[in-house]
């Protein structure tokens, strides 16, 4: 009877872990989510001349908010 205990135990914590590792998950997508909302908004606030000194206009910002590891001088066809 012991080792059924010990086993049950064992089952318990591992979903346990599988409960605090969802989460995480559900809270660094969270946190994430925000980061992208909070560059949206900011860039959306800004003038037409302070997104060219940038090199974007108001059309690029959901794709630069989106890709924020991408130079937004790069998703334009060299003239």
């Amino acid at each position: 009877m012991n080792t059924f205990y010990q086993t049950a135990g064992l089952v318990q914590t591992t979903a346990q872990q599988g409960n605090v590792s969802a989460l995480k998950n559900c809270w660094d997508a969270f946190q994430e989510w925000r980061k992208w909302e909070r560059l949206r908004h900011d860039l959306y606030n800004l003038s037409d001349r302070e997104l060219m000194d940038i090199g974007i206009s108001y059309g690029e910002i959901d794709y630069v908010a989106s890709n924020r590891n991408t130079d937004p001088r790069g998703i334009r066809s060299g003239s």
